[in-house]
């Protein structure tokens, strides 16, 4: 499998257990390319293009308005037919799948109890958690979303997804309540995990199976891959909070369904969905609203970024730099794969805080670069 992985010129020492998600009728964008002039303020100076990618070891950048690619790049060795694994950026995936199983009236209600699809969590601190705290990770559960602490719960989730041995869904029955739900936000990967499982419960369908009527629906051109804590064959379950690679291209169709939920003139998901998706529900969840050590960027919606009340502008993120950006309003895509280091938590900082700078930047420039195209 050409799963690339962090270091963009480093295959991975061993595969993890995964599911591959075709790409049965795969539809390329259409292309025509245009002059980025891009000026990035951030990080007390002031930057072209090239220099933010230097700054910030970028792997891709795709960019897309009005639903044609005008920007394509590689860095480090990657390329167009690459899979390369977004981390978080998987949780805005699970967003869209939640909003398909919500469209095709299998969800309940988002004010459910998630024990009425997981009667397993009613002894754990999800027993009185709903699908919308859930998606807005407002769960109030007892976990800390630390990866640098190899002793911490976060590393010893990884851990087991990882082994490929099975059991990642027991380690969420041990996860136990701390805050009422709804009363607070924190970063939380098992919230993402529980509301996969309601999702496979009301709909009948696992993450990958999901993936794939997706990847059809909006012709991906290249096969995703899933990542699972074993083998499919043995009831592998998908690690949905951070483990799906796609190429940019592909990563790119993400964000362009989350303009307003539809694909080529297919309403796929409400137009409500994408809308609720992309706006902070609660003003604790508003963006420069959440804790500092997470951004003071963005906001939080139902597992996408808001970097404006409206939520006009969104993005997802995963870790070491992988970003799904959409400019809503005016219909373009960013998408930004990237490999910094993640073991020196002030150099992730500024990498991240300088990519929600630069982001928007890029997207403007976009936007007048096709205007003056179209006007030449």
């Amino acid at each position: 499998m050409a799963v690339r992985q962090p270091e963009p010129t480093v295959e991975p020492q061993r595969a993890w257990a995964h599911a591959e998600v075709p790409a049965p009728v795969p539809r390329p964008w259409q292309e025509a390319a245009v002059p980025l002039r891009v000026t990035i303020a951030g990080a007390g100076r002031t930057m072209d293009l090239d220099e933010f990618h230097a700054r910030t070891a970028s792997t891709a950048l795709v960019v897309v308005a009005g639903g044609v690619i005008v920007h394509e790049r590689y860095f480090g060795g990657a390329g167009p037919r690459d899979r390369l694994l977004g981390y978080s950026a998987t949780k805005s995936v699970l967003a869209l799948l939640t909003g398909l199983a919500a469209a095709s009236g299998a969800l309940p209600g988002l004010d459910t109890p998630v024990t009425r699809l997981v009667p397993e969590l009613a002894g754990s601190g999800y027993a009185a958690v709903t699908l919308r705290q859930l998606l807005t990770m407002t769960s109030g559960t007892d976990w800390s979303e630390d990866y640098r602490d190899p002793a911490g719960p976060a590393s010893r989730l990884l851990a087991t997804w990882r082994a490929g041995t099975g059991g990642m869904r027991d380690e969420l029955l041990a996860i136990p309540p701390a805050e009422p739900p709804g009363t607070r936000f924190a970063y939380c990967t098992p919230d993402s995990l529980v509301l996969d499982w309601a999702r496979e419960r009301a709909t009948g369908q696992s993450f990958q199976a999901a993936l794939a009527g997706l990847w059809a629906a909006i012709g991906a051109e290249r096969p995703a891959v899933a990542g699972l804590d074993q083998a499919a064959a043995g009831g592998g379950v998908a690690m949905a909070g951070g483990a799906l690679a796609a190429t940019a291209r592909d990563w790119a169709r993400i964000g362009s369904l989350q303009i307003d939920g539809s694909w080529a003139g297919s309403q796929m998901i409400g137009r409500g969905w994408a809308d609720a998706s992309s706006r902070p529900e609660r003003a604790f969840l508003a963006p420069g609203r959440l804790p500092a050590v997470i951004t003071t960027h963005a906001g939080f919606g139902y597992h996408w970024w808001p970097l404006d009340a409206a939520g006009e502008r969104v993005t997802a993120d995963g870790m070491r730099g992988q970003f799904v950006y959409v400019d809503r309003r005016r219909r373009v895509v960013v998408v930004k794969t990237s490999a910094w280091p993640h073991e020196d938590p002030w150099q992730d900082r500024q990498c991240r805080d300088l990519c929600y700078l630069a982001l928007p930047a890029i997207a403007d420039a976009a936007v007048a670069a096709t205007r003056t195209t179209l006007e030449a």
